[in-house]
């Protein structure tokens, strides 16, 4: 791979959002089952090396700009999709129902990779997690997965955001599909067959309406990616998983230094439970934004976006030395 400062990698050139990046390694890494798990690597890091864990329903392709700006800064970043997601198969035959049987199967496939990833190099180890990405490396780490030097949790998937709806009811109404069968089956309807409904599932992701149209671009060109709302099966275990974790006793022994960033206004993922689990980390540090972000922090506006970028790339240099 050429050198960062070389004519491939010119500083001033805006990022294209809609194509990878040159220089890159998209293949398959397999888990101890043989699933397939698509994989993309980037970068030679002369800085160390970065995991990104990506959230429920997302794809590589959305996460290919923040690839790309670590990569820039030295770091060698793997990053993947969960298995029945994005470019790793499906659980189900419907091709968008996001499903999992059990979120241990996300845990064992997370922990077998980043021992793998930990193989590959040396120098300074940090995981960043987006939403349930986010929730998934908290509970490995929680779990005893071995730990990097620093750790990154954006609007991580602490609590699940119910609206108007208590906690109890919605493990009832989980509870009761999943007596009826409908365990694999999607758990609500994502409409986007209009502007509208497009305009409202955007603000619930990010401010920014160019970024969110990459994401339909890329669902549109690549078809195989495309995954719609979760099954009620993955509803009733991020449920149980979200309420474990905030017990468990394991937090106390996450003692590498975390970093977490959320959005007071986040409309997904429950802002009180992030600051309650916030405050029992040995070493976590807590910035929350306001309503100029939404929950894809790292999609967000540029003044919200490249304010994150900061405050990870510091945090990272102050940490995972």
């Amino acid at each position: 791979m050429p050198p960062m400062d070389s004519p491939l990698f010119p500083a001033s050139k805006p990022f294209d959002r809609r194509a990878w990046p040159m220089g890159g390694r998209l293949d398959f890494w397999h888990g101890r089952d043989g699933w397939p798990i698509r994989r993309y690597r980037l970068g030679e890091g002369t800085r160390g090396r970065l995991l990104i864990i990506n959230g429920r329903g997302d794809m590589i392709e959305k996460y290919l700009e923040l690839i790309d700006h670590m990569a820039r800064r030295g770091w060698a970043v793997t990053a993947f999709d969960w298995r029945g997601q994005g470019g790793s198969g499906r659980l189900t035959d419907d091709p968008l129902c996001g499903h999992i049987p059990d979120f241990a199967d996300y845990i064992a496939d997370l922990v077998d990779l980043a021992r793998d990833w930990r193989a590959e190099g040396e120098g300074p180890t940090a995981m960043l997690g987006h939403s349930m990405g986010g929730h998934m490396l908290l509970r490995a780490l929680a779990e005893g997965m071995a730990q990097p030097d620093a750790a990154v949790l954006v609007a991580p998937m602490l609590g699940l955001h119910s609206g108007p709806m208590p906690r109890w009811l919605a493990v009832a109404m989980t509870r009761m599909m999943l007596r009826r069968g409908l365990g694999d089956k999607r758990a609500w309807t994502q409409k986007e067959e209009s502007e509208r409904q497009r305009r409202i599932r955007q603000k619930r992701l990010t401010h920014d309406p160019e970024r969110y149209a990459d994401e339909l671009w890329w669902r549109d060109h690549s078809r195989e990616i495309a995954l719609g709302p979760p099954s009620w099966n993955w509803v009733s275990q991020a449920l149980e998983s979200t309420q474990a974790l905030e017990r468990s006793e394991g937090l106390a022994r996450v003692l590498c230094p975390v970093l977490i960033l959320a959005a007071q206004t986040d409309q997904l993922v429950s802002t009180p439970a992030i600051r309650r689990v916030a405050a029992r980390l040995p070493h976590a540090r807590l910035h929350v934004y306001g309503r100029e972000a939404a929950h894809e922090i790292l999609r967000e506006l540029d003044p919200v976006r490249l304010d994150a970028f900061a405050r990870i790339e510091n945090f990272l240099d102050e940490t995972a030395i």
